[in-house]
């Protein structure tokens, strides 16, 4: 029987229950957002003259965390909009209505009585066969179940989402012994395809997966970092970017989560009893930790932790680490290490392990003595918490945003070194690890394989062949590269244009590769695909290139180059196969030009896309301002709307605004509707891509035909000027912000036309273009790509 969720009930709305209620409205479903009635008035309800009766009372509490669900930063919901999509109760008036419901979610405190009561009350209203889950992370599953109906027993797992729900997209799945296989696999199906997330099937042990492991892994750095000599920004410098972890790194990390949290998870694997003697110490609270317990210091959510923010000379901001000696508060002071500037040529974080355990200083010392330990502890792990290597992996990249797993770090130092740190640092890893030759190994096909534990041979991971991995591709597979781009085959008839180039920017070797895959497809293949996998799709143009070209005053080559990427764009527009463009995460500049002329997108839910070039002094010219224009000119119906839709178009692009994610790109004109789509699991992003194309051509793709603009000419032009001049009266804009958006309102009307015409794109493209070399010319402009190249963020001069 095909299940279908139209509605969920969420039962507590506090931080997780509203995140789980968000994420559930960002795909689409009815969300009812439960919690319980308030036991007395708030002095405020009392002036008013509420009582208890009055629904404003009983439903204040999931009233409360709606309102912060709306208004939370960074942005819970996919679009504002997506909050019409929960309604808000309460659990004595509104609980027999789970009788509607799909799946039901329980997501009240952490106790076992009180989440046990709840239970009780809905096997009063819960009709049979209907879905039930516990978000819990620190109670046995098997626990939560007892007394309980063998229905309700045969329907309920754990279903573990990892906050912001949003954004972290690992999902654990705990059954008891008592769910019914069917239920496990709708679960981890659904939470897949549908909700977009990692899904690991763990076992019911303390922490489960990434908790146990990740808590391990900050423990031990908690209870060695004295004894190395080490401050908790020495640690964080060494536990960040560098190894492909958060730029939180671990004290910061750990003071957003909230100390308190961290202690409780270990307080709860250490007192389960769970844990082999070698690693019982490592659970233990070192005395810095009792000491900031005893005060409360937590973290951000007390003001306070392990960093903590004053106001310095001036009046400054300042923020202070804590010494872990003296519990004294401290400027933090600088961190260098020769082992780290020995990675900087190094770009994967994959690539730097074996140079980092390799060092001579500290910081050698420091990394040999984690990962050794890590080592250690997850071979141990397996089969205790999972019976399989890539769930710990999958878990720790997808709960903890590690770009590596530990497994995967393991092979990167290769099998038996990794014994050795282990042994170094005074452990002994499981028997079965010692003749493992490697844990994962890529199978012809571009497929992972994994080393099973049990039969001692290599299995394909479930579930994962509908991934396609460009690293995996590369070896059998790549037809061509350069330094900043490479063209792989995907199969079925199908290519991947790959951006590689440093933060995906894109300059001469990746418009050279763009051309020769389009080239490449339109000989010999049935369709094309641009889409990368690194942190990135593109953050837009090349900077340095183009401020050199312009302190040089080389207008002939800048205005070729310009004039190069627009044709470029337009041949993603215009050749004679599909062409499909995937972005994801930022997808700026350039890179939403590159997407805004695609055939059809497949976007990532999570893309972070928009024109952004009044940032550096200058306005789209890769055909981004012609294109907005043309498509606002196709909405043109009557003459009290043109210039609306023309003035929200320019909005856009003049003040840089970036879409937060894809469904946001489309109220803003960038993605378009019944045409584009959104990917809301990033893994399997360019195989769907694949799959349009390749539909596409199946149905007999044929070559578009230009098109032609109307643009409205110098009636519409006064209109921005006045807007400008309000604004740079007001103070929201600079004087060469004002010049700027001028430049841009005169490309948007068709330039010097007296009245409404119909041009070309081509006649836009040429008029982009120029305002772009003239803005090149602008000394304020070229201070601005400076300080966007030595500062990474925009100057407003």
């Amino acid at each position: 029987m095909k299940r279908r969720i139209k509605h969920v009930t969420v039962l507590g709305s506090g931080i997780m229950g509203s995140g789980i209620a968000a994420h559930f409205a960002n795909i689409g479903v009815e969300v009812s957002l439960l919690d319980i009635v308030p036991f007395e008035l708030t002095e405020t309800e009392q002036k008013k003259g509420l009582t208890k009766e009055d629904k404003a009372v009983r439903n204040r509490i999931a009233a409360e965390n709606f309102e912060k669900l709306k208004k939370a930063s960074p942005a819970l919901l996919y679009s504002p909009k997506f909050a019409d999509r929960i309604k808000i109760g309460n659990f004595d008036d509104d609980l027999q209505k789970i009788k509607n419901t799909d799946w039901i979610i329980e997501v009240v405190v952490e106790r076992l009585d009180i989440k046990k009561s709840v239970y009780e009350k809905i096997e009063q209203f819960r009709k049979p066969g209907t879905l039930i889950s516990s978000n819990t992370s620190g109670i046995p599953i098997h626990f939560l179940t007892e007394g309980r109906s063998d229905d309700f027993k045969k329907y309920f797992a754990g279903t573990h989402f990892f906050n912001p729900v949003r954004y972290l997209p690992l999902l654990e799945i705990i059954p008891t012994n008592d769910t019914a296989p069917e239920v496990i696999d709708f679960y981890m199906n659904y939470g897949a395809k549908f909700l977009g997330k990692t899904t690991v099937l763990a076992k019911d042990t303390p922490a489960f997966i990434a908790n146990r492991i990740g808590v391990f892994g900050i423990m031990n750095i908690f209870n060695t970092i004295q004894k190395l000599g080490l401050n908790i920004s020495d640690v964080d410098k060494l536990t960040g970017p560098v190894i492909g972890r958060p730029k939180s790194a671990t004290f910061r990390t750990a003071d957003v989560v909230g100390l308190d949290t961290l202690v409780h998870v270990a307080n709860g694997v250490r007192e389960s009893g769970v844990e082999q003697d070698m690693f019982k110490d490592q659970f233990a609270m070192p005395s810095y930790i009792e000491f900031l317990m005893e005060n409360k210091f937590l973290g951000s959510k007390s003001g306070q932790g392990f960093f903590k923010k004053v106001k310095g000379e001036g009046g400054k901001s300042e923020i202070l680490r804590l010494n872990l000696d003296t519990n004294e508060y401290e400027p933090q002071g600088k961190v260098a290490f020769p082992t780290l500037e020995l990675t900087k040529s190094i770009d994967k974080p994959i690539d730097r392990f074996k140079v980092l355990i390799g060092g001579k200083d500290k910081a050698g010392e420091f990394y040999r003595a984690s990962f050794g330990a890590m080592f250690a502890y997850v071979s141990h792990k397996v089969p205790e918490i999972s019976d399989d290597i890539y769930k710990i992996d999958d878990a720790m990249k997808a709960g903890f945003g590690w770009e590596n797993g530990p497994f995967e770090i393991w092979d990167a130092v290769g099998a038996q070194k990794g014994i050795e740190l282990a042994k170094e640092a005074g452990y002994e890893v499981s028997d079965w690890v010692k003749n493992v030759e490697s844990f994962y190994k890529v199978s012809e096909e571009g497929q992972t394989t994994y080393f099973e534990k049990n039969s001692g041979n290599y299995s394909k991971i479930p579930g994962k062949d509908a991934f396609i991995i460009l690293d995996n591709l590369r070896k059998n597979k790549t037809l061509w590269s350069n330094s900043g781009a490479s063209i792989i085959d995907l199969g079925d008839g199908i290519i991947n244009f790959e951006i590689r180039s440093k933060m995906n920017s894109l300059g001469g070797e990746v418009l050279d590769g763009l051309n020769r895959a389009i080239d490449l497809a339109e000989k010999e293949y049935d369709g094309l695909v641009i889409a990368n996998q690194g942190t990135n799709f593109s953050v837009g143009a090349n900077l340095a290139m183009i401020m050199m070209m312009a302190i040089e005053q080389d207008w002939d080559d800048l205005n070729m180059a310009i004039a190069y990427f627009q044709k470029s764009m337009m041949r993603v527009r215009y050749s004679s196969i599909p062409v499909i463009v995937a972005p994801h995460q930022m997808a700026l500049g350039g890179g939403c030009e590159m997407t805004m002329h695609a055939d059809r997108v497949v976007a990532a839910a999570e893309t972070y896309i928009g024109l952004v070039e009044v940032g550096v002094g200058v306005i789209p010219g890769g055909g981004g301002t012609k294109e907005f224009t043309l498509r606002t000119s196709r909405d043109f119906h009557n003459d009290d709307v043109k210039t609306n839709r023309l003035r929200d178009a320019f909005m856009n692009i003049a003040m840089g605004k970036v879409a937060t994610s894809a469904y946001e790109a489309f109220d803003m004109g960038i993605l378009e509707e019944h045409k584009d789509i959104v990917a809301v699991n990033r893994n399997t992003q360019i195989a769907e891509a694949k799959q349009v194309a390749r539909l596409m051509a199946d149905h007999g793709y044929t070559q578009p035909i230009e098109q032609k603009v109307k643009v409205l000419g110098k009636d519409a032009l006064g209109m921005f000027y006045v807007g400008t001049d309000q604004m740079l009266t007001g103070n929201y804009i600079s004087e060469h912000d004002k010049k700027i958006a001028d430049k841009l309102a005169n490309v948007m009307v068709g330039g010097n036309l007296s009245e409404p015409t119909v041009v070309t794109e081509q006649y836009l493209l040429n008029l982009e273009r120029e305002t772009f070399l003239q803005l090149c010319g602008e000394r304020k402009t070229l201070e601005r790509i400076q300080y966007m190249l030595q500062n990474g963020k925009p100057l407003r001069n």
